[in-house]
């Protein structure tokens, strides 16, 4: 078949998916899905020529089906219009698709493991929008990607969740709606994951948090802080995960004497000693910075004792006294030894004069 009958082909039957799209009943929206799904694929200019005829609002509608099977078609479709192109994707927050996500996966009928991964994978590509000069209200995204996480997914599915959240995390404007306690938990579950990939984008999103007030706040205050992040530093064989950890522990740990008691009290110190020793560069780096500050601290309470005594007004009072009888000392010492040293020179110049009288010229030394 020639290339001119292929292209007549492929625009014929996008000319008939679109109209179906628009003004065909369900089962013919639905058909059309999986067409624009199928072309979308093939080719990227496909996908802006899509765009132009108007197909992003009516699959955008799909998705807030409660037919499980009509919404996961329409998802489809969308994954491959959006592929590679912000414009799509904003065109299609646009139209209203972070309103009509789901916000309980696990609440309807016909949802499987499989429809939730699609989901997935729709949040993050609309998610790296976060990158762009495109404003992205992530409330709309991150009811569907907890609930997603919080359904026991698999590992793929998981992993588009947290870096659907670490692309927004980084933003800072996004904190204060990403520190609730309900994502701080799942983070930090996740965190400890035995999973790399998902051990590794949780941290990296609570390395993003934890900057901010409200994120460092929200990660103070959970349970397994910092008992889970101290033991994540222990896992020499995930440097990477050990440099996050290190990092999250590092902004708790500054200019925080509360939180690094909490530490020493979990046994950060050893670890501390051992990541310094054989644990990456970076990791070495940082578990270094931490050990000072814990050696400051035991500098410390010496001088504030010292300085201690000096607070209350009596105490005060008796250290003017104490101060002044010193002050006095030191005067009459000092006069004590002007008044030695001017006799001194006295009694030695008399006993010159009498040696020069009472000797000859030749008896002097030279």
């Amino acid at each position: 078949m020639a290339a001119g009958s292929l292209k007549v082909d492929w625009a014929a039957g996008l000319h008939r998916a679109v109209t179906m799209l628009h003004f065909g009943k369900w089962e013919e929206k639905e058909e059309a899905a999986k067409v624009i799904a199928k072309l979308a694929e093939e080719d990227v200019k496909r996908r802006r020529v899509m765009a132009e005829l108007g197909v992003i609002p009516p699959l955008v509608a799909m998705v807030g089906s409660e037919v499980a099977a009509r919404r996961r078609l329409a998802v489809k479709a969308l994954i491959e219009v959006a592929n590679g192109s912000s414009t799509n994707k904003a065109s299609m927050v646009e139209a209203g698709l972070l309103s009509r996500l789901p916000k309980n996966t696990t609440a309807i009928e016909d949802d499987d493991e499989s429809s939730n991964q699609e989901l997935a994978h729709l949040l993050l590509s609309i998610s790296s929008l976060s990158k762009t000069q495109f404003f992205l209200q992530p409330p709309g995204i991150i009811p569907t990607a907890v609930s997603i996480l919080q359904s026991n997914p698999n590992l793929d599915t998981t992993q588009a969740c947290l870096a659907t959240l670490h692309n927004l995390s980084s933003l800072l404007d996004n904190a204060a709606t990403l520190s609730s306690t309900k994502l701080i938990d799942i983070l930090i579950t996740m965190s400890c994951s035995i999973a790399k990939g998902a051990s590794e984008k949780a941290l990296s999103t609570l390395a993003n948090l934890v900057i901010t007030a409200p994120g460092r706040a929200a990660i103070e205050r959970h349970h397994a802080v910092p008992e889970g992040l101290i033991e994540i530093m222990t896992r020499g064989e995930r440097p990477r995960c050990q440099e996050l950890s290190a990092y999250v522990l590092m902004m708790l740990a500054h200019q925080s004497s509360l939180q690094r008691r909490k530490m020493a009290d979990a046994g950060i110190v050893r670890v501390l000693l051992e990541v310094g020793l054989l644990g990456s560069p970076l990791a070495q780096k940082r578990a270094m910075k931490i050990l000072q500050w814990f050696k400051d601290d035991r500098q410390k309470p010496q001088v504030t004792r010292r300085m201690s005594s000096f607070g209350s007004p009596d105490v005060g009072e008796n250290c003017k006294i104490l101060m002044k009888k010193i002050v006095k000392q030191s005067l009459n010492k000092n006069m004590e030894t002007i008044t030695r040293r001017a006799s001194g020179a006295e009694d030695s110049s008399s006993r010159i004069k009498a040696l020069v009288i009472s000797s000859s010229s030749k008896s002097l030394p030279y």
